[in-house]
């Protein structure tokens, strides 16, 4: 494919570890709590259990509507994230109008499902009042290296939501060579991604900093070729504050401050709202407000 011979797609796992090694010793501090507020306004709030209903999705959309009066010093999030089904119901109830609503799709979380079925559950979904869209990458067709079925898939769900955008999830944790990654994130950019994002959050293994490094990277080489911006968002295990301020570091330190924002930097997460909050007001572990 093209895309593969306009970048290079090898990895020196001993670079990765280097630069990792340099990010983490010039971390910015957890006591900085204007960056847990930044942390706090990039968060893709996600709920994605089979116990999700309309009830605990009415809740948690009245909380993020309550925010501002509650603690008026807190940015809202950039997004609650939900599975299809409850996208209408976030819809009725989502006031704020600063937060958009993300949906999985395409049939999240293995994408072992046709395409045909996939663009019909996102077109409904986006019927729905989806502002974003979130699909996993076909793994098992790109282990097989059937590459053209993969880019014409993200490419034809990328014609049919056009302006919507779209975050191609990787599942680094299914990806054991550091090389699978890079070549996985040149691809799904090439296809029409919007974002790369890590992880589904379903397998064992999530988010990492190797496989966000990697991504980062990709990204920034893309950019420098091409001139466009694709943006990041690792997710997957993502609960403290600690975690969340390396991403960003590594965000920074590779692709700079115009990736510092919610457009172009999100984090999937559940736990990590409540921990930053805890910290941001000073109140104990046990802290909960979502």
């Amino acid at each position: 494919m093209k895309i593969f011979t306009d970048f290079n797609m090898s990895v020196d796992p001993g670079e990765v570890e280097s630069l990792l090694e340099k990010i983490r010793a010039n971390l910015p501090s957890i006591e900085d709590k204007e960056l847990l507020k930044k942390l706090f306004s990039l968060i893709d709030l996600t709920t994605l259990s089979e116990r999700d209903n309309i009830e605990n999705v009415t809740q948690l959309c009245e909380k993020v509507n309550m925010l501002n009066d509650a603690y008026p010093s807190m940015p809202a999030v950039a997004a609650i994230c939900i599975y299809p089904e409850l996208v209408q119901v976030v819809k009725e109830h989502l006031v704020n109008p600063l937060v958009n609503i993300a949906t999985v799709g395409g049939g999240f979380p293995a994408s072992q499902t046709f395409t045909n079925i996939k663009v019909m559950e996102i077109e409904q979904a986006l019927g729905q009042g989806a502002d974003e869209v979130d699909i996993v990458l076909p793994v098992g067709k790109f282990l097989m290296e059937d590459f053209e079925y993969v880019e014409y898939e993200i490419q034809v769900i990328k014609e049919r939501i056009r302006e919507v955008h779209l975050k191609v999830i990787l599942e680094t944790g299914s990806l054991k060579d550091y090389s699978l990654i890079r070549k996985a994130s040149f691809l799904a950019i090439g296809s029409g991604a919007d974002f790369i994002k890590t992880s589904t959050g379903k397998i064992p293994v999530g988010a990492t900093p190797e496989a966000m490094v990697i991504m980062c990277q990709a990204i920034g080489e893309y950019y420098g070729k091409t001139g466009k911006k694709i943006g990041i968002k690792p997710a997957g295990g993502i609960s403290d504050a600690e975690t969340a301020i390396l991403y960003y570091a590594i965000v920074k330190e590779i692709l700079g401050e115009d990736w510092l924002n919610s457009e172009r930097f999100r984090i999937g997460a559940s736990r990590l709202a409540n921990n930053l909050m805890s910290l941001i007001f000073d109140q104990g572990p046990d802290f909960v407000y979502f």
